[in-house]
């Protein structure tokens, strides 16, 4: 049994000596390393921090400049477009054919809330859970 073992582990022994020596022998120069660098930067596929991983891929425009400024005017016109944190979600505009709501009404609708679990409170309930 002894010898079985010996054996056994000196071939696995051999055999991960010849897998490093054939990796040794495919080993990149390092003028090699700086070229995939180099491309790597010039396509954004080399980041730096925490900020940028993962990459952002390039991607194929399939509108022009003028477009993108107009969709942006109009999500700014529709109320769709926010800015930093404390105004997400956006708040979309009511249709202003809608009669303003009483406060019997509003306490109705938050108490129906409430009770369905679809109110939170602070930011660690963010979504709400709807059970």
């Amino acid at each position: 049994m002894k010898t079985l073992t010996t054996t056994l582990l000196i071939s696995l022994a051999l055999a991960g000596a010849g897998a490093q020596a054939a990796d040794l022998s495919q080993a990149k120069s390092s003028a090699q390393v700086a070229t995939e660098l180099q491309q790597a930067k010039a396509s954004g596929q080399y980041t730096f921090g925490e900020l940028d991983y993962p990459p952002a891929l390039p991607q194929a425009a399939s509108l022009s400049s003028q477009q993108v400024s107009d969709e942006l005017q109009q999500a700014k016109i529709n109320g769709q477009y926010t800015f930093g944190e404390l105004q997400y979600p956006p708040v979309v505009a009511a249709p202003a054919t809608k009669a303003a709501k009483s406060r019997a009404d509003v306490q109705a609708e938050l108490a129906q809330a409430k009770a369905s679990g679809q109110y939170t409170f602070g930011e660690l309930e963010y979504p709400p859970i709807v059970r």
